[in-house]
């Protein structure tokens, strides 16, 4: 939080300018504060007060232009002291329900279709991390005969999350065979974590009682091989609406912005400290922490599903963002969400 002791008459033209600047993408001047918003001031006591702003560091002046825009310190003072959050509608409310009882109970549609919500309430890039795979608890795994030599492995924890993967074996196995595995497997592992269930595997399959029991060898072969290598899907809707942004037009920016969100491990990574706080969290500019997006700002809040494991989703966009309709947006998702997966 930008700790500064502002005049209320100083606070009221900060937000002035931080609000036209959202709106028009343009340099604020004097005048038009005056005029817009109804002030009791004159031009010349608005310029005043926008020359002390901007030596606080609130404001800055474009080389090509009279007005003034905010700088990443001005838009923290206006979302930590200033903002009025305009609460979700109920008609927009409404279209989001509405699109979760059109997706069905697949835990992989609902995040993707969270992205989607994101994106076109919000009219910004929506992001949705899924929670760690391995945190789940497992519920079962099924063995599918695709072909000779090929099964098609089935991995399904209990918030409803599934991993698929088709598997080239060392030799032939039938359906009998590979249902009597799957019996086995999930007696032994019921009640585990996917992480505990990697572990198991790796135990079971060195100790002596596996040398001697064949079926459990191919079990714990054939499972260890459908455990993921990746542990997050992260879910990205509307790259194409920063295009819309008069903020970027530099094209070298925004190949530096498209190639993270193609990195999606690593955006997992940068985004794991945003995941050690509840509630909504707000990160403007250089407080990303995506360094390929300076002048951009991501408002994110973590989600539950049924067992208390943790996701993340938000919205990425221009630091000059409508965060009074964006917070409520990403903050009402998230609760809903948590509501929809731990069945509240």
């Amino acid at each position: 939080m930008v700790d500064l002791s502002l005049s209320q008459r100083s606070r009221q033209i900060l937000e002035a300018i931080v609000e036209d600047y959202i709106a028009t993408a343009e340099p604020v001047g004097s005048s038009a504060v005056a005029q817009r918003h109804a002030m009791s001031l004159s031009s010349a006591t608005v310029r005043n007060v926008m020359a002390s702003l901007e030596e606080l560091g609130l404001l800055t002046s474009p080389h090509t232009s009279a007005g003034r825009v905010p700088t990443e310190k001005g838009f923290r003072f206006y979302v930590d002291s200033l903002v009025s959050l305009r609460p979700i509608s109920a008609q927009e409310k409404k279209e989001i329900l509405k699109r979760y009882r059109e997706t069905g109970n697949n835990l992989t549609d609902l995040l993707r279709e969270t992205s989607r919500t994101l994106s076109s309430l919000s009219n910004y890039t929506g992001l949705v991390v899924a929670p760690r795979f391995t945190s789940c608890l497992f519920r079962h795994m099924e063995f599918v005969k695709l072909g000779p030599r090929k099964v098609l492995t089935i991995l399904v924890s209990c918030n409803g999350a599934v991993q698929n993967r088709i598997i080239e074996t060392d030799q032939d196995f039938s359906g009998d065979e590979l249902v009597r595995m799957a019996n086995y497997l999930n007696s032994m592992l019921e009640g585990l974590t996917i992480e505990q269930v990697r572990q198991k595997i790796l135990t079971e399959m060195q100790s002596e009682k596996s040398r001697y029991d064949q079926l459990m060898t191919r079990a714990l072969s054939l499972s260890q091989q459908a455990l993921p290598d990746t542990d997050q899907d992260v879910f990205i809707a509307g790259q194409s609406r920063i295009l819309d942004q008069p903020d970027f037009t530099d094209l070298g920016r925004m190949r530096e912005i498209f190639e993270a969100f193609e990195e999606k491990g690593r955006l997992v990574e940068l985004l794991g400290r945003c995941m050690q706080a509840n509630g909504v969290q707000i990160f403007i500019g250089a407080e990303t922490p995506l360094k390929q997006m300076a002048g951009m700002s991501l408002i994110t809040s973590t989600y539950l599903t049924g067992n208390d494991t943790i996701g993340l989703l938000g919205v990425i966009g221009p630091t000059r963002m409508g965060y009074s309709s964006v917070i409520p947006i990403v903050d009402y998702t998230a609760r809903l969400v948590s509501r929809l997966l731990t069945n509240e």
